[in-house]
């Protein structure tokens, strides 16, 4: 057991050398504003506002048995891993290197997914500031494509420059986020005051129908789908000043302050939206539009307040990306992926062959999301064909404390394995619920059955991919 010890402390120090290179640019502040803006989705309060006022019970059952244990487990595992890759290194270390490159391989593709539809919710943000005549943009694939072309080449510039450049937007996009939320917020008390509005109670409890299978959809949602996301940033682990200290810190700080967002936010928009008029693609666009209407003079803050979700989205993309771009910089680095995507920029340090392979293919997902459906069919299909591939991550991730880590002698406490536990059946909820789409489409057997294809045949290639570099670093080694 010694050895197998050693072997892991060994490991560690291997991925630590090559962290080495890189510029530490990341500390407490940046790391609290960036969980802020990556794990605060912005389709989410329109998602729990479709439960009307029992999501308050929906949000705090979220938070207890998903929420509070994933930030315990992230910040357990990166305690004891605190290295560049983040999951894919807890994954690879607590159980064996194919688990951890599944799992780098299907959080790479919910980047990729989720990063592709940027260009369709942007276009969708610009009616409600262009007005409806301008609506028919947001039916056009060429101009949806065109947005997707622009925004993907500027992520590539950002993040090739790298974090001294990237934290910077990360922290004006937190800061955007909190802004929008205080204006969220604060727009159902202006519109009481004026009298546009009859009444407001945003802890108004009402109990969930939980034989439900809406109900189950929407917890399993709002809280893998929601509160998934503090691991994230430890992908730049090795970029960090003080990674353990950092990181559990950010973790401390930013998660009240999100829970209060949630669930005010979702109150805000029952209020002034209502429980059936939510639109799922844009809802705090449309929460800012009714709220800031009836104000009068006040109601041209609304299209600089939308605006600023503009520059928020684009914030959240470029986390995402920039993560994603390290993932197969590290899986080089293990020769799991050819040396090629571990080649650093010499002035900027940043793994620029891996960032242009990134933008290619989040393109090209972009462009092939847009062919043959609807405009919301077209979200729902991305958006829950990414949150699998996210959620399968994090059911390896939960599997750690439970079963994983035996080479390192590491002995998990009872409570702990409890916590990872509730995390996991959380997340398999969410796995379970997720071909089930909420909005209305043409065929849902059909909508299941191309989210279900599209996980199977993309593991499969993953699993080709890694048994093709086992046998091509075989020959290596035997010449």
């Amino acid at each position: 057991m010694t050895d197998e010890k050693s072997e892991f402390r060994r490991e560690e120090e291997r991925i630590e050398a090559n962290s080495d290179v890189f510029k530490k640019e990341l500390g407490l502040s940046d790391l609290v504003l960036t969980q802020i803006l990556f794990i605060v989705g912005l389709p989410w309060i329109g998602v729990a506002a479709k439960q009307g006022n029992s999501h308050i019970v929906l949000w705090l059952l979220a938070m207890l048995l998903f929420y509070i244990p994933s930030a315990v487990v992230v910040t357990y595992l990166n305690r004891i891993m605190p290295l560049e890759g983040g999951l894919y290194q807890w994954a690879k270390l607590g159980f064996n290197e194919l688990t951890g490159f599944l799992v780098a391989w299907n959080l790479w593709l919910f980047a990729i997914l989720n990063t592709s539809e940027i260009g369709l919710q942007i276009t969708q943000y610009l009616v409600y500031i262009w007005g409806p005549e301008s609506e028919w943009l947001t039916e056009s694939r060429w101009f949806i494509g065109l947005v997707t072309l622009v925004i993907i080449g500027v992520l590539v510039v950002i993040t090739s420059i790298g974090l001294s450049v990237g934290k910077w937007v990360h922290k004006a996009g937190g800061v955007l986020m909190l802004a929008i939320f205080v204006a969220i917020l604060v727009l159902p008390l202006l519109n009481l005051a004026n009298g546009t509005l009859s009444e407001y109670n945003p802890l108004k409890i009402e109990m969930p129908v939980f034989s439900s299978l809406m109900t189950l959809n929407l917890l399993g949602k709002m809280g893998f789908g929601a509160f998934g996301g503090f691991e994230y940033v430890a992908i730049h682990a090795g970029e960090c000043r003080n990674p353990v200290r950092s990181i559990s810190r950010s973790i401390v700080v930013a998660a009240p302050l999100i829970v209060i967002m949630f669930i005010l936010g979702t109150s805000s928009m029952l209020a002034l939206v209502g429980q059936d008029k939510v639109d799922l693609i844009a809802p705090i666009p449309q929460v800012l539009t009714a709220g800031f209407g009836p104000l009068g003079i006040v109601a041209s803050v609304a299209t600089l307040t939308i605006l600023a979700l503009l520059c928020i989205r684009l914030a959240q993309a470029s986390v995402m990306f920039g993560g994603n771009t390290r993932l197969p910089m590290v899986a080089g680095w293990d020769d799991l992926l050819p040396n090629w995507f571990t080649k650093l920029h010499e002035k900027y340090r940043t793994p620029v062959n891996s960032i242009l392979f990134v933008g290619a293919a989040t393109l090209l997902f972009g462009l092939i999301g847009l062919i043959g459906v609807g405009k919301q069919e077209s979200f729902q299909l991305l958006w829950n064909a990414s949150g699998v591939f996210y959620a399968l991550t994090y059911l390896v991730m939960f599997a750690i404390p439970l079963f994983g880590l035996q080479n390192a002698n590491q002995s998990h406490p009872l409570w702990l394995k409890i916590v990872a536990l509730s995390g996991f059946l959380m997340t398999l909820l969410y796995v379970s619920v997720s071909i089930v789409p909420i909005v209305q489409v043409e065929s849902r057997l059909g909508f299941a059955l191309r989210i279900s294809g599209l996980i199977v045949i993309t593991n499969v290639i993953g699993l080709i991919i890694f048994l093709a570099a086992q046998k091509r670093r075989k020959a290596i080694q035997t010449k």
